[in-house]
């Protein structure tokens, strides 16, 4: 880890460059078909760091890492362990070898308890009896999760477990193994500020005691702050590693993506019109409460807040998939009632959920089919779907959104993470909303595919829609709003008009502190009640 980092984590120091690496990835390269998705990559990962392996999807870091992992025998090269060529023919291979992967879709088993989980795949110690030694097992449990300074009650449920919680479990499972080298492979995706900051003082622990830690994440900010070295990889070669301390953010973006930060997007404001949506007094019994903001023709407004604050459940009470109980809407100043999405579509509102694999899309569908089925009503008649008019739609926004993809007819899982999130946006907008509420529209998507799906809402604002983006990401909602609102404990707590927008304010709005100057009197800064 960084030394800040190491210094903010209790950490010891960052391990000697004279240190032997615990592991080296030497020419190795992955084809598929007559394509080479990575080729003669060299990659050294040295005992007690945390390495980052950056790139845009497609870049060749998954298959990377899926042959460090045993899911791909390489076609060249070599994988070396404690200076020892291995062959890792699978994820059973690589465990035994002392690698273990931490995926971003967690591989447990929900119905099991914990220190079943723990258990799967692993020999279990028995009694003398033969049966399994269940009370050795719950020790074992309990001293993996020691390491991790964390308390567990093992015998739960996976299920019963929040999403940062089971994340635990995949790290404890990993210890047992006797990992060396941790990938974790998107870690903080689906976690809290708070749960994301426990996460890194787990990985400083397991820093500490010598285990390597290789970092995928799309999130810079967090591989600025908590790792020791970054390679790059882009179009499936290394084309860098070094100290991140020598790297700023523009730069390692340049190496990504191939051209500078500022040739990726840049935003022009534009014109704004009559109010579209109109919300006043919308709340929500212990959720939200007092809501009320506007959004007009041709602005885009940014909603930000800490994870818990209520900014979700605002778009989705408007959207009607889970209603508000108090306060109106209000569409082009006539007050409209809205029980459900399909009446809210009617109204010419559409949600962008912030969870697309299992809110958003149908991912063993085609992406044709997924464009166009929710605006199904607009290609049938007496019942029967057009497959021209389907097939028009979805080469429409395929071409519009520059989709990535061999053909509309193949399934959508086989897509990137950007060009499934670009399937979504098409999707919501193949029924012609004038009013877009996005959900962490970027979340989980390389830096290119970012620049992209900004270009997207900026030209929805260019042509007079109203868009409302729910983000996490300061800087996206610094470079993306005409206006900022800000969330705390289920209220607004700020309205900060652009372009010269506060960081600094808008975290402390987000934190509770009150807001001196907010546009709308009407903001209410306290808690649900």
């Amino acid at each position: 880890m960084s030394p800040e980092a190491h210094q903010n984590l209790g950490a010891a120091p960052p391990p000697a460059e004279s240190l032997a690496p615990v592991c080296r990835l030497v020419g190795v390269g992955k084809r598929f078909g007559g394509i080479w998705a990575c080729r003669s990559v060299d990659l050294a990962i040295r005992p007690g760091e945390v390495h980052a392996v950056m790139g845009e999807n497609g870049a060749g870091k998954s298959t990377l890492m899926k042959m460090l992992h045993g899911v791909y025998v390489p076609d060249e090269g070599q994988v070396e362990v404690a200076g020892r060529v291995v062959s890792l023919t699978s994820p059973r291979a690589a465990e035994a070898a002392g690698i273990a992967m931490v995926p971003q879709e967690l591989d447990l088993f929900p119905d099991l308890s914990v220190v079943e989980n723990l258990f799967v795949g692993r020999v279990r110690p028995r009694t003398r009896f033969g049966t399994f030694d269940w009370d050795a097992m719950r020790r074992q449990a309990a001293a993996a999760f020691q390491r991790l300074n964390a308390t567990f009650d093992i015998d739960a449920t996976v299920r019963s477990l929040s999403g940062a919680n089971a994340q635990m479990v995949e790290i404890a499972r990993a210890l047992m193994h006797e990992a060396k080298i941790v990938i974790l492979d998107e870690p903080t995706s689906a976690l809290t500020e708070r749960e994301a900051q426990r996460l890194f003082g787990i990985v400083g622990e397991l820093t500490r005691r010598g285990v390597a830690i290789i970092y995928i994440s799309h999130r810079l900010d967090e591989v600025f702050q908590i790792t020791d070295r970054i390679t790059v990889m882009r179009d499936g070669e290394r084309i860098h590693t070094g100290r991140t301390s020598e790297l700023d953010m523009a730069q390692l973006i340049q190496m990504m993506v191939g051209r500078p930060l500022s040739k990726l997007f840049h935003r022009t404001p534009h014109p704004t019109g009559e109010a579209l949506l109109e919300v006043q007094g919308l709340g929500r019994t212990g959720v939200f409460k007092d809501i009320s903001f506007t959004l007009r023709r041709g602005e885009i407004v940014g909603m930000s807040g800490l994870i818990g604050a209520g900014r979700s459940e605002v778009a989705q009470a408007i959207f009607g998939i889970a209603p508000a109980t108090e306060g109106s809407i209000l569409i082009a100043g006539r007050p409209i009632i809205i029980s459900n999405a399909s009446a809210a579509i009617g109204h010419g509102i559409i949600y962008v959920p912030e969870e697309r694999r299992s809110q958003g899309l149908v991912l063993d569908y085609p992406i044709d089919w997924n464009i166009s089925f929710s605006g199904l009503d607009r290609i049938s008649r007496s019942g029967f779907v057009s497959l021209r008019r389907e097939r028009e739609i979805a080469e429409r926004f395929r071409s519009l959104f520059t989709i990535r993809s061999s053909s509309l007819k193949a399934p959508v899982l086989s897509l990137s993470g950007g060009n499934q999130q670009k399937v979504l946006l098409a999707k919501a907008l193949a029924v012609e909303p004038e009013i877009i509420l996005l959900d962490e529209p970027t979340r989980g998507v390389d830096v290119g595919a970012k620049a992209e799906i900004y270009r997207i809402i900026d030209d929805l604002a260019a042509a007079g829609k109203a868009v409302l983006i729910v983000s996490s990401e300061m800087n996206e909602l610094l470079s993306m709003a005409d206006r900022i609102l800000v969330m705390h404990q289920g209220r607004l707590n700020g309205n900060f008009q652009g372009p010269d927008f506060s960081a600094d304010a808008i975290g402390a709005a987000a934190a509770g502190v009150v807001a001196e100057a907010t546009e709308d009197p009407a903001l209410h800064p306290g808690s649900v009640q």
